[in-house]
């Protein structure tokens, strides 16, 4: 049995503006946690011994690393399967077969409003792996995908 290749199609811009602007909540967060603690240590062995670090993993953050993130993901629905594919060192590739799925959710935050993304929410028959998430899709596709699922979910009750 050989398994075909399935081209993936990569998520909207727009999840790369949310993956920025979550990315540089954090690295603020961290700023102004190195920025404390620069201030409540009283005896560092220099200035700026906590903040430096800080400073260059912040930037590292938001700045390099959600265009590496956001490359990293891809999917593809075939009408049967859901492909879903991410991660940097170790890549995973999960195919969620159609008639597994037990009940689909579009989801959308404030920041994927603003950016015209949404999440979609898979929930499989399982222990493992139950949940499969795939951010960063337009709405109307996740729509589509959520619609063409449940089709066929009620399609195979009936039969």
């Amino acid at each position: 049995m050989t398994l075909a290749i399935v081209p993936l199609m990569p998520l909207e811009r727009g999840q790369l503006h949310v993956i920025r602007l979550r990315a540089v909540r954090t690295a603020l967060i961290l700023l102004a946690a190195a920025v404390a603690g620069e201030f409540f240590v009283p005896e560092l062995p220099m200035p700026g011994a906590i903040l430096a670090p800080a400073l260059l993993v912040a930037l590292w953050i938001a700045g390099f690393a959600p265009r590496r993130r956001w490359r990293r993901w891809g999917y593809a629905f075939t009408g049967g399967e859901l492909h879903v594919e991410h991660g940097l060192w170790t890549r995973v590739h999960t195919i969620v077969p159609t008639l597994r799925v037990q009940h689909i959710d579009v989801a959308q935050d404030v920041l994927e409003r603003l950016f015209g993304v949404a999440t979609l929410v898979l929930h499989t028959a399982g222990t493992d792996t139950n949940v499969v998430i795939l951010p960063g899709i337009a709405r109307s596709t996740a729509e589509e995908i959520r619609d063409a699922i449940r089709e066929r979910i009620g399609g195979a009750q009936h039969d």
